[in-house]
């Protein structure tokens, strides 16, 4: 039976994702820091087995950023990450209601664009806010 668990902060877990979506996994130390300082996160489960997760990062009240949308690969398909998505959605909705302003940004993954559209997001050059950018030294 498939579950959602908010707020889960399980090391072993989250590599275990990460490996499976094709990421590689952080040294467990790593990812216990980026867990503790996550400000949500919303983790699937078939029973007892971890299949998806995701999380947001941010001050909590002007940006947030939507990170690690992960699905096990055999469970793709199956809505497990349109879950996720509309959870991690509800939670920002209650914080637009402090702050109507706002700003939720994500990265998309290469070809997975279409998933995130349907949930209203758009390319930043869409909205005149420029290209996204990212340090590469």
């Amino acid at each position: 039976m498939i579950n959602i668990k908010e707020n889960i902060k399980n090391v072993k877990e989250f590599n275990l994702l990460y490996d499976a979506v094709g990421w590689g996994a952080y040294d467990e130390r790593i990812t216990k820091k980026a867990l503790d300082n996550t400000f949500y996160s919303v983790s699937v489960y078939d029973d007892k087995k971890i299949v998806g997760y995701g999380r947001i990062i941010g001050d909590a009240i002007c940006f947030l950023y939507i990170q690690d949308i992960m699905v096990k690969p055999e469970y793709q398909g199956n809505k497990i990450g349109t879950m996720i998505m509309k959870k991690i959605l509800e939670r920002t909705s209650e914080i637009k209601k402090e702050n109507p302003d706002l700003r939720v940004y994500l990265g998309a993954s290469k070809d997975r664009e279409k998933f995130y559209e349907k949930f209203g997001f758009i390319k930043r050059t869409d909205a005149n806010l420029g290209y996204g950018m990212i340090l590469n030294k």
